[in-house]
């Protein structure tokens, strides 16, 4: 690679001398029409050269189909917009518009876009001139004399992008505002995920306190049955100790349940950006665990490239790092600004605007690194490195995303056939139970049996309440994992943050 030099002819030397002895000494560099051409030299030497590798799109080799389906042609397209209203839930639907509205961590993401786009400005300033304007007046006394001075003044650079350098910087700075984009999306993606999560599993929980206390109250008729056979002479103590025991045992567990209960719900007062309390009251009448329309479609693998968050984050990550390094490379190079001033002062401001009171230079200076001890060759390979591992990171998030969906696939359809099982259990269990309290009760069949009967079909009936939360769960997962998030409008321009005679606080739309 050469570097123009600018033609020494632009550059003239003469002694121009100014009225009442002001700007002595000083040189008119050059004339207009020279000056004119040296500025259109510069300006296209500057636009000549972009050195560093230029961003291009990775080429992965993706699987055609998804390897858990068993459909021998790949699936539609997933229907990924407002998902979570597929689970038939109008709270749900609500509870997840609140978050999206007050959760602090989209807040915190809507705060970061914004500085990326403010960086992204102050970068994109720095490839045109500036200039900085100066005044100031004096006032002093000599020998009995009182005088006034006063200055007024233009100061004007700029730097010429011989190599691209700070066209490098905004490529850079606009892919970091892609990258921040995409952390608001992925915040979102995750958060819609655990509002969903968290809601289906209260529900379960409020279903499985409903159940484990009905059990519990049927047992508690089952151990008073018990004792008045007892004493009628139609059953032992040990019959009677044993049912009221049983009893004891399924009511011990309501206490975790409602514990577990009562820290979702408090998780989901905290999605939505309110204190853990807040939703106690919305959220204390019961409703059945939601249950999605499956099957829904899945796509091809590639629909996670440019579906996931997550995975464009780090594509717009590795595109900024890749510029980066031509940003390094150019600071290699020979740097080339013009810088100008002009100045007048008077005894008085009248005084300011006349000729025989302005002074003016305009110049090229040129900087050539010489020797720095392979510091700026060091720092290349920093970004070169970094780019690397950016990457790296990029192939990284397209494999786990890929494994998400796997996952989220097969755990998904085998839930469903565990619970296609369980019902069928919790409906023999529910069969025998009933027969057993009847021959119990006609003498026909040892006390064990009821017992036994009882405590199976109260196992089998939470295992199917949990298997239902499992699937939803399983549902929600396969959602994320194929990249579906809020594709609503999202004002990101505004500070989130108050600070108007009350002091600081979030802005609540």
């Amino acid at each position: 690679m050469t570097v123009q030099r600018l033609p020494a002819a632009g550059l003239t030397a003469a002694p121009r001398s100014m009225p009442d002895g002001q700007g002595r000494g000083l040189r008119r560099r050059t004339s207009l029409p020279r000056l004119a051409l040296l500025l259109a030299l510069t300006t296209a030497l500057g636009g000549c050269v972009v050195v560093g590798p230029d961003y291009q799109k990775p080429n992965l080799s993706l699987p055609t189909k998804w390897g858990s389906g068993t459909a021998s042609k790949p699936s539609k397209p997933p229907e990924l917009s407002q998902w979570w209203r597929r689970l038939g839930d109008p709270m749900l639907d609500e509870l997840v518009n609140e978050a999206v509205a007050g959760n602090l961590d989209v807040a915190s993401a809507k705060a970061s876009i914004r500085e990326a786009r403010a960086s992204y400005r102050q970068t994109v300033g720095a490839l045109f001139p500036s200039a900085n304007g100066s005044a100031g007046a004096d006032r002093g006394k000599s020998g009995g004399y009182v005088s006034n001075q006063f200055q007024a003044g233009l100061d004007a650079s700029w730097e010429l992008d011989l190599f691209g350098g700070n066209k490098r910087a905004v490529e850079a700075a606009r892919y970091g505002m892609d990258a921040a984009e995409e952390e608001l999306r992925a915040t979102l993606l995750t958060l819609i995920g655990d509002v969903a999560t968290n809601y289906v599993s209260a529900r379960g929980y409020q279903a499985r306190i409903t159940l484990a206390k009905r059990t519990a109250a049927s047992q508690r008729e089952t151990a008073a049955i018990t004792r008045n056979k007892f004493e009628a002479g139609g059953a032992t103590a040990a019959d009677v100790a044993t049912a009221e025991g049983q009893a004891s045992s399924t009511e011990a567990g309501i206490p975790s349940l409602e514990a577990a209960y009562a820290e979702t719900v408090h998780r989901l007062s905290v999605l939505t950006g309110r204190a853990p309390s807040a939703l106690v009251d919305r959220m204390k009448a019961p409703k059945p665990v939601p249950a999605p329309r499956l099957p829904i479609p899945t796509g091809i693998p590639a629909d996670v490239l440019t579906a996931r968050p997550d995975v464009r984050l780090a594509e717009a990550q590795y595109a900024s790092a890749t510029a980066k390094i031509g940003q390094a490379e150019a600071a290699r190079y020979p740097s080339a600004s013009l810088t100008g001033n002009i100045g007048t002062s008077g005894a008085k401001l009248g005084d300011l605007g006349k000729g025989s009171s302005i002074s003016w230079s305009f110049g090229p200076s040129l900087t050539v690194p010489i020797f720095n001890a392979g510091q700026l060759k060091a720092a290349v390979e920093v970004t070169q490195a970094q780019r690397d591992q950016s990457f790296i990171a990029y192939q990284a998030a397209v494999l786990s995303a890929l494994e998400d969906v796997e996952n989220a696939i097969v755990a998904l359809a085998q839930e469903r056939i565990r619970s296609g099982k369980l019902a069928s259990a919790a409906r023999s269990y529910a069969e025998a139970n009933r027969l057993a309290s009847t021959l119990f009760q006609a003498g026909s069949s040892s006390f064990l049996d009821v017992l036994t009967a009882e405590r199976s079909l109260y196992s089998a009936s939470d295992a199917r309440i949990e298997s239902r939360v499992a699937i939803a769960t399983d549902y929600i997962a396969l959602n994320k994992a194929l990249g579906g998030g809020w594709d609503g409008a999202i004002d990101s321009s505004r500070p989130v943050i108050v600070d108007k005679r009350t002091g600081p606080h979030l802005a609540r739309p």
